[in-house]
């Protein structure tokens, strides 16, 4: 009895997290094919390791991520940048205002510890 009351109450906070869940407004492949195709990549190229670039264009290994998971990119796209022998970019998507906290945040780190990264910043059509 007590593991079903313990099994209803973990449904029941799972049910309530996922209600509470951040929504966005697209997917994130919904701006990595935006953001690849305008500079003339391929979009979610896997790599000899098995994992899989975002984008991947002539210079660049691109990591594209919503912009609370900023400091995931970093690391995923200096990853990237070793398996691919290119510049590790990143595309941060800002679908609200106050998302910009996290472009200042992830350009901060960036610039504080010369990191070999470039940035850009995608935004949904209005």
């Amino acid at each position: 009895m007590r593991a079903r009351i313990v099994a209803f109450f973990l449904i029941l906070l799972s049910l309530v997290a996922s209600a509470h869940a951040k929504k966005h407004l697209h997917k994130e492949s919904y701006y990595q094919a935006i953001w690849c195709r305008e500079h003339n990549g391929r979009t979610e190229v896997v790599l000899a390791d098995k994992t899989r670039c975002d984008c991947l264009t002539s210079t660049h290994a691109v990591e594209v991520e919503f912009a609370n998971k900023w400091a995931e990119s970093i690391g995923q796209a200096l990853y990237y940048a070793i398996q691919t022998r290119k510049r590790a970019g990143i595309v941060l998507i800002l679908e609200r205002p106050q998302d910009y906290k996290y472009w200042i945040r992830l350009n901060t780190v960036i610039q504080q510890y010369n990191l070999p990264i470039d940035t850009w910043e995608i935004r949904p059509e209005k």
